[in-house]
């Protein structure tokens, strides 16, 4: 498709059923606070009439602006940045969030990331692999984040397969984790089904976890010798 050029066709189809979805989620006490993140080619984001493409979209379906997340590649900055960092601000403007998807595997200039008006920093999963494996693996993945956290980004990693892998970057100061651990891709139906079960069963559980608080927190407090 972007051989052909039709990415910012079949781009805009996407962010086309990505708000469509949003809007039948805006329905669902249990679906409807979700963000949904489409990947944006840098064939797509240079379209002239890209803003406007996408704001008449959210616009049509009714859908908050804030519910949806556009995450670009490094690839779009071998483009004039200018231009690149209009464009990001007048959308983030209207309440879209913007993530930085795969970082670390393009060009990866620093200088960007100081310039580029972003919300969220994604690690690529070769980062995430390697963070255990060897004592430089494990110190770059640290760095990152760090760079991240330091830049004021919400940090996600990408790929996370193994429990260890999770802790490690948690005790780093990842914000939000993606990967296999927690599931794999599936039709938006079986996700928002996977959402309503995962909510009732929290629901189910948190009356019983604030009894226990009620009842426990009072006890401890006695035992201190402290009055309620």
């Amino acid at each position: 498709a972007e051989a052909a050029g039709l990415m910012p066709l079949l781009g805009g189809w996407v962010i086309q059923e990505a708000c469509r979805t949003l809007a039948l989620w805006s329905d669902d006490p249990a679906l409807r606070t979700l963000t949904l993140a489409v990947n944006v080619s840098a064939d797509q984001f240079q379209v002239d009439d890209f803003e406007a493409s996408v704001m008449d979209t959210i616009r049509l379906h009714g859908v908050e602006p804030a519910r949806l997340k556009i995450e670009l590649t490094e690839s779009v900055i071998v483009h004039d940045l200018a231009p690149v960092i209009a464009k990001i601000d007048n959308l983030r403007a209207a309440g879209i969030g913007f993530a930085l998807d795969d970082f670390g595997t393009g060009y990866s200039s620093l200088s960007y990331l100081r310039q580029l008006p972003l919300d969220q920093l994604k690690i690529d999963r070769s980062f995430v692999k390697e963070s255990l494996d060897t004592e430089r693996g494990t110190a770059l993945a640290r760095s990152i984040v760090q760079l991240g956290l330091d830049l004021g980004f919400v940090v996600l990693a990408e790929g996370i397969e193994t429990p260890a892998q999770h802790a490690f970057l948690r005790d780093c100061g990842c914000h939000e984790f993606q990967g296999y651990l927690f599931g794999r891709p599936m039709p938006a139906d079986a996700f928002a089904e996977h959402i309503r079960e995962a909510t009732l069963a929290a629901a189910q559980t948190a009356p019983a976890l604030l009894h226990t608080a009620v009842v426990e927190w009072p006890k401890r407090l006695r035992k201190r010798g402290d009055t309620v």
